[in-house]
């Protein structure tokens, strides 16, 4: 089912974040196996060439994961950034005095942590190419009477930290704010290597909720806003994850969609794809490369449940998924296997739970 679509002409010159070289976008139209069609046939019969590891990346003793969705990889190519949920989920972070944003070394030892007090519910992560971690903070801290635990109001905001952990820019209001500002429920965030910052807000799908994605400069200064709650090719439910090719192109995993959208720098859309399933988290590596969770099919969202849960490793070149590592847990109800997503210099891919049991779980290629 489906049928080729055409990625449309990008000639935009973009600085690569890696060698400071700048290069030219290939001016011609590239044929993709991307399937347009929201009802075409499950991608479930793919090989999986990968072994999963259980408990790789070490916690301080004592201390036990929570939920999360949140996964890089450092600048250097080996080294795990991951945020969790302070032993928890919603609320854990309100009031616990630990570190939610830990970095790993490529043997899994924690080299450092930070966070702690300035985060409410860590639920998007990116490290950018000078190693600065961002933080996607997608709640706050306000009790059922409305009070701010703590007396200052908090959550709802991006925020950037310093690979030491000195915070170093805020965007947003705390606490939250709707349109015309922002931000509500931000999801993840994406640094371009020109520094444009794309936040991709709105995690609940009811009548007036914020769906869409934002712009801003370097310095926090907002560029522009598209998009808005529905299902429409222009539209967004839960702009869950970002990620961006060589060629600068914007991927934005519409996960109640059941699709990832590519976008140009100025969101203009380029494709639509449904072949990587109902995707909480993506990543796309230096080869272009993509991974794909999904952590809701058949679960928590039953209507796709003809798709298996679990990570597909594809082409964000052609669309063409290649592998696919179930879930291995079938049976699981709620939101399960990964959520967040992420593949080290050398294939390694790591996957961030928020349930059953929360943590990290590292898959290497056989």
């Amino acid at each position: 089912m489906g049928e080729f679509s055409a990625v449309s002409k990008y000639n935009k010159t973009i600085k690569s974040a890696f060698i400071g070289l700048t290069a030219a976008v290939a001016v011609f139209p590239l044929m993709s196996f991307a399937q347009s069609d929201m009802n075409m046939d499950p991608v479930n019969s793919l090989p999986n060439p990968y072994t999963t590891i259980e408990g790789y990346l070490k916690m301080p003793a004592g201390r036990a994961w929570g939920s999360s969705s949140t996964v890089d990889v450092d600048p250097d190519g080996v080294s795990i950034w991951a945020a969790e949920r302070c032993g928890g989920n919603i609320g854990a972070c309100v009031t616990s005095n630990v570190d939610p944003v830990m970095k790993f070394d490529a043997n899994g030892n924690m080299l450092t942590s930070f966070g702690a007090g300035l985060i409410m519910w860590p639920h998007g992560i990116h490290v950018d190419f000078e190693g600065n971690v961002w933080i996607a903070d997608g709640r706050d801290n306000l009790d059922r009477d409305g009070n701010p635990v703590g007396g200052e109001l908090k959550g709802h905001q991006v925020l950037k930290f310093s690979p030491e952990g000195e915070l170093l820019m805020t965007i947003g209001e705390p606490g939250g704010a709707r349109e015309p500002g922002y931000l509500f429920q931000p999801n993840d965030v994406y640094v371009a290597p020109n520094g444009d910052i794309f936040i991709g807000e709105g995690h609940a799908n009811n009548e007036g909720s914020t769906a869409r994605m934002l712009k801003f400069n370097k310095d926090g200064e907002f560029i522009k806003a598209w998009g808005q709650l529905g299902t429409g090719p222009d539209d967004f439910m839960q702009p869950h994850s970002l990620a961006m090719d060589s060629r600068g192109r914007l991927f934005v995993a519409d996960r109640s969609n059941n699709r990832i959208v590519i976008f140009d720098q100025d969101g203009n859309r380029l494709d639509t794809w449904y072949q990587f399933s109902r995707n909480s988290g993506i990543y796309i590596d230096a080869n272009d490369i993509l991974y794909a969770a999904d952590s809701e099919s058949g679960s928590v969202n039953p209507d796709h449940g003809d798709w298996l849960r679990g990570i597909r490793v594809g082409s964000a070149v052609t669309g063409e998924v290649t592998a696919f590592i179930p879930d291995p847990n079938p049976d699981c109800t709620g939101t399960c296997t990964a959520e967040g997503v992420v593949a080290d210099r050398n294939g390694v891919i790591y996957g961030a739970e928020v349930g059953p049991v929360g943590g990290i779980k590292r898959y290497v290629k056989n």
